[in-house]
């Protein structure tokens, strides 16, 4: 590296041994005692007491007044909406997208749930031509990859009505080209679930296949669904290979960047009511 590249990468020590502190806070469920704190950051409850001092004129972090236990405070509050309020999950996508077909040589689409159900809002084409009519505003079938992450994560009450609502017009029917029943969705949305992917081989259009994976939140709601397809011929669709794994951590990233947290993510009941 360039010794002038190399001192403008250089940080503040102190600042970042400071921030493993914030970072625990962050990771914890409940306020912590000073022990536990310190503990979590790395260091001795000595060498931490001085920067929860400062971070707490800051309202950085509180301290309860009976326990003596820290928390995240005001201050962390409102740079943690502010955050929130700037995040544009479309935009965190659309990058992914291009580093996705660059690394898989796969179409990748963007989708979100639109008036007309799973409603494609991007395209980023693959050299890998396939056979099918794809486009931004294409609605997509509650049976494709995209449609079954969809029924798999949103409210089960939400797609019932949909898709009973959507089979009554024949219009839908046209452009869709699918006659499912609710029941006939299940199997599909609880592979989902179990699988954190959806999963087609050449249906329900011929020679296409295809993974999608869903994009959470930091309330756990599915926002938006990331999709690669390929001619059938040549796309691996085992849950295991590389389009499934890249794919999957392609999402997982955005999830993150959007504040979602797996493990805190008590408050997001996929397929439910």
């Amino acid at each position: 590296m360039h010794p002038a590249e190399e001192k403008e990468r250089r940080g503040i020590q102190s600042i970042e041994v400071g921030g493993r502190i914030l970072v625990a806070l962050a990771e914890a469920r409940a306020p912590m005692s000073l022990k536990q704190l310190a503990e979590a950051a790395g260091m001795t409850p000595a060498k931490a007491h001085p920067y929860l001092v400062s971070y707490g004129n800051l309202s950085l972090v509180t301290q309860e007044p009976v326990s003596g236990r820290y928390g995240l405070g005001a201050l962390a509050l409102r740079m943690g909406l502010a955050c929130l309020r700037q995040l544009n999950p479309v935009r965190l996508a659309m990058a992914a997208a291009v580093a996705l077909e660059q690394r898989l040589h796969q179409t990748v689409a963007l989708s979100v749930w639109g008036s007309g159900g799973p409603t494609v809002i991007h395209l980023e084409e693959s050299s890998h031509p396939i056979h099918m009519n794809l486009r931004a505003g294409t609605l997509m079938s509650m049976s494709t990859a995209t449609g079954l992450v969809f029924g798999a994560y949103m409210p089960a009450r939400t797609i019932q009505n949909f898709v009973e609502h959507s089979m009554q017009h024949e219009h839908y029917i046209h452009v869709i080209g699918d006659r499912l029943n609710w029941q006939d969705l299940q199997a599909g949305f609880q592979e989902v679930r179990e699988q954190g992917l959806a999963r087609v081989v050449g249906r329900p259009i011929p020679g296409v296949s295809a993974f999608a994976a869903p994009v959470f939140d930091h309330n756990g709601n599915v926002v938006l669904v990331m999709t690669i397809l390929g001619p059938t011929g040549g796309f691996d669709s085992d849950w295991n290979s590389e389009n499934a794994r890249i794919l999957r951590e392609s999402a997982d990233g955005i999830s993150a960047g959007l504040g979602f947290a797996r493990s805190a993510a008590g408050n997001a009941h996929p397929g439910s009511a």
